[in-house]
């Protein structure tokens, strides 16, 4: 057990990961690498810092690499050799991570570092596996950024189960071993609560306020157009969080709903047609009617080779969605490369 010099309060003993994906923010290089080590300065565990650059292309990579020389070996730098992603950059510092705890949060200097011990001092002592930050007061524009977070944020919760105020916020703590369960595509980087919630129980999963601030430096990377990939991608973690062990249940009631109503109405129209003789051929129902047969034939047939899918997928090794170009570790030992506290 270690002791706080901020208060008086025994820690569990553990390592921490820090993980920071830039994209073109050259500008805020030397003021977040400042900001982190101001905040941890009197961090009594060792620590690490991993920041991933993103593909930048107005120099980002080279003022990390320098800083990183300036800082030391605990300043770990990935250069992705194009442009992934926010969400596949911190699957990168994800996959480097050595630490039991790690934390994320954004490079544009507007999640504030020092919150960074409290989550992870919460997370140890309540025994949780996920704390996520809660931007309680936004520094963002009201229209653009802070009322479409809103409405996501209500939407996901209703979607996928999980009621938080706050998912888009990138400043979270996580136990490692919970975290390298799940791998991060697209825009998954939001859902991450829904996902470790497949994985643990969602009584481990808290969120707290943390400080927000305005951006200073660079251009923000959200937009309006985010929202429809976020949609997009939402529609696919339902499907994972509920059928990814059986995907035949969903294409199967699909199917199973289309063909039991085509068949509904075929019976409809041989009866008109046996009792009545009704000319149904130029109908507009029997052309429904068969189209949701074959509608329904083609579903189940597309959830027996997802089923198929599913078991060559968790039979086969996983790639990687990204490569990379450079990693500033000098070492791979797990006992080197880390910010050891003082000696007190």
């Amino acid at each position: 057990m270690i002791r706080d010099n901020k208060k008086v309060e025994l820690m569990p003993l553990h390592r921490l990961s820090l993980i920071v994906p830039l994209y073109n923010e050259v500008d805020n290089v030397i003021p977040l690498l400042a900001d982190i080590h101001g905040a941890l300065l009197n961090y009594q565990s060792p620590w690490e810092l991993i920041v991933v650059d993103d593909g930048s292309r107005d120099g980002t990579a080279e003022r990390l690499i320098e800083e990183a020389r300036h800082y030391g070996s605990h300043v770990r730098v990935l250069i992705l050799k194009r442009n992934f992603g926010q969400t596949t950059a911190m699957q990168a510092g994800i996959d480097a991570a050595r630490g039991e705890v790690l934390a994320t949060l954004d490079g544009d200097l507007q999640n504030d570092p020092a919150d960074i011990p409290r989550l992870v001092r919460r997370l140890l002592k309540e025994d949780l596996d996920l704390v996520v930050g809660w931007r309680h007061i936004r520094k963002d524009n009201m229209w653009l950024r802070t009322i479409p977070s809103r409405i996501a944020n209500l939407i996901i919760g209703i979607i996928t189960g999980m009621r938080l105020h706050d998912y888009g916020c990138s400043l979270k703590v996580y136990r490692g071993n919970i975290i390298k369960q799940v791998r991060l595509y697209g825009e998954m980087h939001r859902f991450i609560p829904a996902w470790i919630s497949v994985r643990t129980s969602p009584s481990r999963i808290c969120e707290e306020i943390v400080n927000h601030r305005p951006r200073l430096y660079g251009e923000s990377k959200y937009g309006i157009s985010r929202t429809f990939r976020v949609v997009l991608d939402l529609i696919s973690v339902y499907f994972f969080l509920n059928f990814l062990t059986k995907p035949g249940h969903f294409f199967g009631r699909i199917g199973l709903a289309g063909g039991g109503l085509g068949l509904l109405l075929l019976f409809y129209l041989t009866v008109k047609k046996i009792f009545f003789d009704f000319d149904i051929i130029a109908q507009p129902l029997f052309l429904v009617g068969i189209l949701l047969v074959f509608m329904a034939i083609q579903f189940l047939t597309t959830g027996v080779l997802s089923e198929i899918i599913t078991r060559t997928y968790f039979e086969s090794s996983s790639n990687l969605p990204y490569s990379i170009l450079f990693d500033g570790a000098s070492e791979s030992a797990l006992d080197t490369g880390w910010r050891l506290p003082d000696v007190i």
